[in-house]
Parts: C-alpha cells; structure tokens; sequence
C-alpha cells in the first residue's frame, strides 16, 4: 500500500509556482490575484513533509523546499511572521495574523521533527526559535492551540532542546482551560460564547497536552469539549460543521452554510488525536462522519472531493457547492486523505474504520 495512491498532488503542483502556493482558485485555475498567504504555504509544508517521510523523492523535497522558502521569506524584521503576500511579492500586512504565526510553527515543527536533510531541520529550528517570544504573545486561542500542537509534535519525535517552546505551550493549554472555564455552562461546553472556525482544534491540543501533563485537567476538557462539538456538527448521522455565514453564538440557533472543508479537516484530526489518548471507537466514529462529508455524505449530498486530480471544492452553501478549488480546501481534504491511508494501515481491520470505505468511483482510499 503506497501513499501516493491515497494522496494526489496533481491541483497542490496546479495552485503552486516559483513563490508558493496560491491562495484561490477560479474553478481549478489559480487565481493569481488573490496572492499567497503564509497559513496555505505552512499548512502544503507540513503535508509535503510528511509525505516526503513516507516515501522520500526528489520531487516530493522540492515541493518542501519551495514552501519552506515561503516561511524562511515571511519572517518579519522584528518577530513572528507576515501572512498575505500579493502575486507581485508585496508584503501586505505589517505583523502576520495570530493564528498565521501558529500554522507556521506546527509546519516548522513537522520539518524539524522530520529525517529531512540536515539543512532543512536546522533552518526550521533557527525560525521556530526566533519566533518563541512572539508565540509567548498570541491572543488567539486558536493560534495558541497550533502551539501547542507544534510542541506535541516535536516532544512526540523527541526532538531536544524544545523547552522554551514547551513552556510556550504549558501556558497556552492553561489558557484554553481559562477560557473554557469562564465559558462553560451545563448545554454548552466550549471555550467561547460561540462556535466559529476550525472548532477543533481547541479540544485536540487539550488531548496532546494531556497526554504529556496526565495530572491537570487537560483530558477532562479535551473530552467534554470535543463531546459537546460532535453534538453539535452531527445531524441524521452525518457531519454538518457550523457554517460561517453567522456562526453559532450560545443561545441562538446554529448556522447552516456556508460550510467550510477547514471543519472537516480539524474534526478529523481532532477526532484521532481523541483515539490515540482513549482508543474509543466512537472517535473513530466521527473521523468517518467528517471523512465521509467530503464524498457527498452532508446536508446536500454533494461531494467535494476530486479524488482523480486532488482537489476540494470550497464549501457548501445554501443553493449548492461552491465550484472553486482554492488552497485550504484542497489542502483540508489532502490532510484528511492521508489520515485515511494512515489508520488503515494501522487499524485495517476496525469495523468502525471500514465504515468509512466508498466505492471506487467516489473513494479517497481507491484513486
């Protein structure tokens, strides 16, 4: 069983030139005015490399290189990194976003934690480093969340001398905590008074926190937290993420679309992470709910995906999908493909995993 046959790059080489990748697309033509931006070119590294761990070639480390470049290109003058690049090289913003500063991070964490040549791994430590006491900063939860998640990554592969780091992220999961705290009620158990974007993420650095912190209360939360958002994505046994038209404020009802690959993805993830720590197929459950969005199992019986070539549509909205294939959304459903491949590999004979499998003609599994 080979990665290249579940992960096809052939629109991630499409929405790529010298520069980077991309940030949208007009149908599958990469829209040159809508520039870069450093969270799409973060989140293509990470990718590249670990696919490049699974089966090293020169094409797969030049696609590294390029969007390692990007990141070494976007470091500010003063700390963190700058976000939106135009098509014409112009740095848009003076700062960076928050959550942009975490996407990079959790992509120089991968490159560092990876058996990349060396070169590779020490500038994607000389950039983390720089960064810390911009991190130390970050208001964002779900930035601070990235954080957390660059450090799981590198005290997972034992990477050294990361303390500074881990004491970035020791705050930051008490920060999560704080916020969840203030938030909690009994019928809502989140972070914030609304549910918004890339929900999961918050609950999956809570299940790597508490898996290196096992005396706090980061597992608590982590599940309560990520319960609470399977409830509220799941509708007639599918996923049905929170649409970003108006959100999900406490109180209020749920909006239905636009519905965004980035909720797929994160929930994923999440849901994996929730595995890993309590080997409970009902996260196994809801990695397939968000799987199956992908490939026509939501609200509009759309799928998204283009196994051939892919790609991912951009979302679903209220009178049908959203025919642009743009970056993120590719990548969402390039990242969720790969953890198909990687827990089939692994657990190939789960029922609760097999339930995910499509027919060919509609398979992430089978391109």
């Amino acid at each position: 069983m080979s990665v290249r046959d579940w992960v096809v790059l052939d629109h991630l080489d499409r929405m790529t030139d010298s520069t980077g990748l991309i940030q949208h697309a007009i149908y599958s033509i990469p829209r040159r005015e809508s520039g870069y931006t450093t969270d799409d070119n973060a989140r293509a590294l990470r990718l590249c490399t670990r696919l490049w761990c699974e089966e090293p070639d020169e094409r797969m480390l030049a696609r590294v290189t390029t969007y390692l470049s990007f990141i070494e290109h976007a470091r500010c003058p003063v700390r963190g990194f700058h976000n939106f690049l135009s098509y014409q090289c112009d740095w848009l913003d003076a700062n960076g976003t928050g959550d942009c500063q975490g996407q990079a991070v959790r992509a120089l964490a991968e490159v560092l934690g990876s058996n990349l040549p060396e070169g590779f791994r020490r500038l994607a430590r000389e950039l983390i480093e720089a960064v810390v006491p911009a991190l130390s900063e970050l208001r964002s939860l779900r930035a601070q969340a990235y954080v957390i998640l660059a450090w799981g990554h590198l005290w997972t592969n034992r990477v050294r001398d990361i303390e500074l780091l881990e004491l970035v992220a020791s705050s930051a999961a008490q920060r999560l905590i704080e916020f969840y705290a203030r938030s909690v009620r009994p019928e809502w158990q989140w972070f914030e008074s609304r549910l918004t974007y890339a929900n999961a993420v918050l609950p999956h650095a809570l299940f790597v926190a508490g898996r290196r912190w096992p005396d706090e209360s980061y597992l608590d939360v982590a599940e309560a937290s990520f319960d609470f958002l399977d409830r509220a994505t799941t509708a007639e046994d599918m996923f049905w993420p929170v649409g970003n038209s108006d959100w999900y404020p406490h109180g209020e009802e749920k909006a239905l679309y636009d519905q965004q690959p980035v909720e797929a993805v994160t929930m994923a993830d999440a849901a994996l992470a929730g595995f890993d720590v309590n080997h409970d197929d009902k996260y196994l459950a809801s990695f397939c709910r968000a799987n199956d969005w992908f490939h026509g199992q939501n609200s509009l019986r759309e799928a998204l995906a283009e196994p051939l070539c892919g790609a991912c549509y951009d979302g679903l909205q209220p009178l049908g999908v959203n025919r642009n294939q743009g970056a993120e959304s590719t990548l969402a459903y390039l990242w969720t493909n790969l953890h198909n491949f990687e827990i089939q590999r692994t657990l190939g004979n789960s029922a609760a995993v097999a339930a995910c499998r499509k027919p060919p003609q509609a398979s992430a599994f089978l391109n």
